[in-house]
C-alpha cells in the first residue's frame, strides 16, 4: 500500500482494509486536532489508488470491510469517487461495507441522489465529527459548522440509507462551558438520531491551538470526575430510537457500551457509581489517543 503520513481510521475500522484515497482533512482548522497539520489536502492519482485495490486484491481475502482514508473521503467528486467505489466492486467482491469520514461541507456537496448512488456502490456507513452541539464551542473550536448544520446533513446521510456514526468530545467546553456542551450535545445527538455515537474524552495535542491556550492558562482541562460528570449529562439529554452509544475508547476512564434507549438507565446509574468512587476509573497512565 502507498501510505503517506499518518493515517487514521474509527476503531470499529480495525480489521478494515485501509485504502488511502485522500491526504489529510479537507478542513484542517480544528483547534484541538493536529492529526493532519503536516499534510496539505489533495486526492492521490487514480493510478496510485488502482494500484492499491490490486494490492487488496492479492492480500487481504480475509478482510471484508474497507475504509476509505484520510480525513474526508466524501468530498472527492462524484465522477472521481464512483470509479474508485466500481474498481473496488469489480475487483474486491467480497468487501461488503465501506466506511468514509465525512464533514458537513462534504456531504452538502452531494444530492440525495449522488448519496444513494454512493450506498448503492457499497458505501454503507460515514463516519462525523459532532464534537459537540453547542454553537459556542463548535465557534471556539473553528469546526466550520453550526449545530443546525450538524443536524441537516447528519440527517440528509441517514435519509440516504447510510449508516450515521457520530463522535463527541467530553470537555471540549472547559469548565465554563461543560454543562452547556452536555445538555446542547444530547439535543443535537436526538435531533441527528445516528445508529452510533461514540465519546471520547478530550486529550490536548503539542502544536495544537487548545493546547497552547491550556498551556497559557486560558483553557482549563477537565478532571475526572468532571468528565465523567458531562458524559452522564449528555446521555441524559439523549433520546436515540435505536442506537449504540459507546465510550470505550482507550482516552476515557470509564468503558460504556449502551443501547439508548434501553440501556440508558443502566448506563446512568453505573456512572453514579463510578462518581460515588464505587467503581475504579482508568488510571491516567493507562489512557492514549
Amino acid at each position: 500500500m502507498h501510505y503517506e503520513g499518518m493515517i487514521i481510521r474509527p476503531p470499529s475500522e480495525a480489521n478494515s482494509i485501509l485504502l488511502q484515497v485522500t491526504l489529510g482533512c479537507s478542513h484542517n482548522k480544528c483547534t484541538f486536532c493536529g492529526t493532519f497539520r503536516d499534510k496539505r489536502f489533495n486526492i492521490k492519482k487514480d493510478d496510485v489508488i488502482f494500484q492499491d485495490i490490486e494490492f487488496a486484491r492479492e492480500n487481504c481475502r480475509r478482510q471484508n470491510r474497507l475504509f476509505i482514508c484520510d480525513g474526508d473521503a466524501m468530498i472527492i467528486p462524484q465522477k472521481r469517487l464512483v470509479p474508485i467505489l466500481e474498481r473496488i466492486r469489480e475487483r474486491l467482491p467480497w468487501v461488503d461495507r465501506i466506511g468514509v469520514y465525512a464533514n458537513t461541507k462534504s456531504i452538502k456537496m452531494k444530492t440525495g441522489e449522488q448519496l444513494r448512488e454512493l450506498r448503492d456502490l457499497g458505501v454503507k456507513i460515514a463516519y462525523m465529527g459532532l464534537e459537540s452541539g453547542d454553537d459556542t464551542v463548535l465557534k471556539d473550536i473553528r469546526k466550520g459548522a453550526t449545530a443546525r448544520k450538524m443536524i441537516d446533513m447528519g440527517r440528509r446521510v441517514k435519509a440516504a440509507g447510510i449508516k450515521l456514526s457520530v463522535t463527541v468530545l467530553l470537555g471540549l467546553g472547559g469548565r465554563e462551558r461543560s454543562l452547556d456542551h452536555a445538555r446542547e450535545t444530547g439535543r443535537v445527538l436526538t435531533a441527528m438520531d445516528p445508529d452510533y455515537v461514540g465519546a471520547l474524552s478530550l486529550m490536548l495535542i503539542p502544536g495544537t491551538e487548545l493546547h497552547d491556550r491550556h498551556e497559557a492558562g486560558e483553557f482549563p482541562l477537565l478532571g475526572p470526575e468532571e468528565m465523567l460528570t458531562e458524559l452522564g449529562g449528555i446521555i441524559a439529554a439523549t433520546t436515540l430510537t435505536d442506537g449504540l452509544f459507546h465510550a470505550n475508547h482507550a482516552s476515557n476512564y470509564l468503558p460504556i457500551r449502551a443501547r439508548l434507549p434501553r440501556d440508558k438507565e443502566k448506563t446512568l446509574e453505573l456512572i453514579s457509581q463510578a462518581l460515588r468512587g464505587d467503581i475504579p476509573l482508568k488510571p491516567e497512565s493507562m489512557r492514549a489517543l
